[in-house]
């Protein structure tokens, strides 16, 4: 790995999110600001590395909720049983191994925001408790018959198409309408070209300052070969590929290495 922490790196690429000139970028801003005054649930759709998680960061942070916590679920990571454990709590002797009862992620919101990372992955059978959330502000710890209240906003993300899973039955198109009150769709940075010589320019910057390193110049030739670089990785990879260069450069030449554009040297 390189050596900037997690949080760092984090910081940075949330940053970037406001960084260029492009429709898609000046959209999603326009967006993200009317969401942080909006009570609304909300669906972050984009492929991976656009931002999204920075993203509901920004809204639960200029929120009136931003007194509160702000706590991520990554739905994809767990399987059900456990995944509802660790949303919901559980109550001693509901499983094997459930010693005492513990608080879920839900009560460790109050007040605050719920992030669901690829909420496409969740069950169905957890959809439905998840629905029940939503619509009634309440859950049941795994094993209970009480119901506790829920005062929480939900923000999901996701990289798949929702709708699709709802045409095939793996996705509950009544939780599907109770997400998307607000959409939010993150471009990807193929589609915002533009925004790609400011962004190097922003990741150079920033790097230098925390490397304590002279800037290197930017070519014309670099950032032209850039822009014409699909980003699978979007954001995330256009900052790692600058922090490499960076790490490997060697007297103040900077060298970016692309997979498709091995030429692209300073």
């Amino acid at each position: 790995g390189y050596p900037f922490e997690v949080a760092a790196r984090n910081e940075v690429v949330g940053r970037a999110r406001d960084t260029g000139q492009s429709e898609g970028r000046g959209k999603v801003v326009g967006l993200v600001r009317l969401a942080e005054l909006s009570k609304a649930t909300i669906l972050d759709d984009g492929e991976g590395g656009t931002g999204k998680e920075l993203v509901a960061r920004a809204i639960h942070t200029h929120s009136p909720r931003s007194g509160g916590p702000f706590v991520t679920v990554n739905s994809g990571s767990m399987p059900t049983d456990l995944l509802e454990s660790n949303l919901f709590g559980h109550i001693r002797g509901s499983f094997t191994g459930a010693v005492a009862n513990k608080k879920g992620l839900f009560e460790s919101a109050e007040g605050g925001s719920i992030f669901f990372d690829e909420i496409g992955t969740v069950g169905l059978e957890t959809q439905a408790k998840l629905l029940r959330v939503i619509q009634e502000k309440e859950f049941m710890r795994v094993g209970s018959v009480e119901t506790q209240k829920a005062d929480v906003r939900i923000i999901a993300a996701t990289n798949v198409d929702l709708k699709r899973l709802v045409t095939e039955s793996r996705f509950r198109d009544d939780l599907y309408y109770r997400l998307c009150v607000f959409p939010l769709e993150m471009p990807a940075l193929r589609d915002r070209r533009e925004d790609i010589p400011d962004l190097m320019a922003h990741f150079v910057r920033l790097a230098c300052e925390r490397f304590h390193l002279p800037e290197p110049r930017l070519t014309q030739r670099q950032l032209e070969r850039a822009q014409q670089y699909d980003w699978p990785g979007n954001i995330r990879e256009l900052q790692n590929v600058v922090e490499r260069a960076l790490i490997q450069s060697h007297n103040g030449s900077l060298e970016i290495d692309l997979p498709e554009t091995r030429d692209l040297a300073a």
